[in-house]
């Protein structure tokens, strides 16, 4: 009896974590909850003030995916950015060709998630970009959630995970593409064959990486 009582202890538990079903339903948003969710938090964020500071997550399995820890120190912060490619200005250009213009269908050398954060950092200033994650769209706006830290807490100097934000060499690492969506834009998941000219920047191969 004793044996059989060790083996049930010991036996794995098979199943699903709480973040993998939150994963699961964020995936698909229009198969899950999370639609009629989205329905009625696009209408609420529409009419909040553009990079507003949230009390928790709202994708809790992203955010902690990405280093986002319930303590002192750590702030999450929603922004929206516009959709759609460069935007120019309408040019007059007399006597020229239209399609020489180049107003339509220009791709950016930045992706939005990235530009995104980099507004966050200009208007918490004291803040440090950690990582983002998507949270919704409608026709013209793009939602992300901003992880930011106050590397000057000491709940984050303490801390074995967080620390080495605290260094001077990490300061303003969204403005220079080391965040995860500035790696993205800047090509550095591409490894191996043919990524020879990413590393260690695109400008320090004259941007033939392009």
């Amino acid at each position: 009896m004793e044996n059989q009582a060790t083996d049930e202890v010991k036996r794995p538990v098979s199943g699903k974590s709480m973040y993998k079903y939150i994963a699961e339903a964020w995936n698909r948003p229009e198969d899950s909850y999370v639609d009629d969710l989205m329905f009625e938090r696009l209408m609420q964020w529409r009419r909040e003030e553009n990079f507003c500071r949230v009390e928790r997550p709202t994708r809790l399995d992203r955010a902690r995916a990405l280093g986002y820890k319930a303590k002192q120190g750590v702030v999450v912060v929603r922004g929206h950015v516009r959709k759609g490619s460069l935007q120019r200005r309408k040019m007059r250009w007399k006597g020229r060709k239209a399609k020489q213009k180049g107003i339509n269908k220009l791709t950016m050398g930045k992706n939005i998630q990235w530009i995104c954060e980099e507004r966050a950092s200009k208007k918490y200033t004291n803040l440090e970009v950690l990582n983002s994650y998507w949270v919704g769209e409608d026709g013209k706006r793009i939602w992300f959630e901003i992880i930011m830290i106050d590397k000057h807490h000491p709940a984050i100097i303490n801390d074995k995970q967080l620390g080495w934000m605290c260094s001077n060499k990490h300061k303003g690492r969204t403005y220079r593409g080391l965040t995860s969506a500035g790696h993205k834009a800047r090509g550095l998941r591409w490894k191996g064959k043919g990524a020879e000219k990413m590393r260690p920047s695109g400008a320090a191969h004259d941007h033939h990486n392009k």
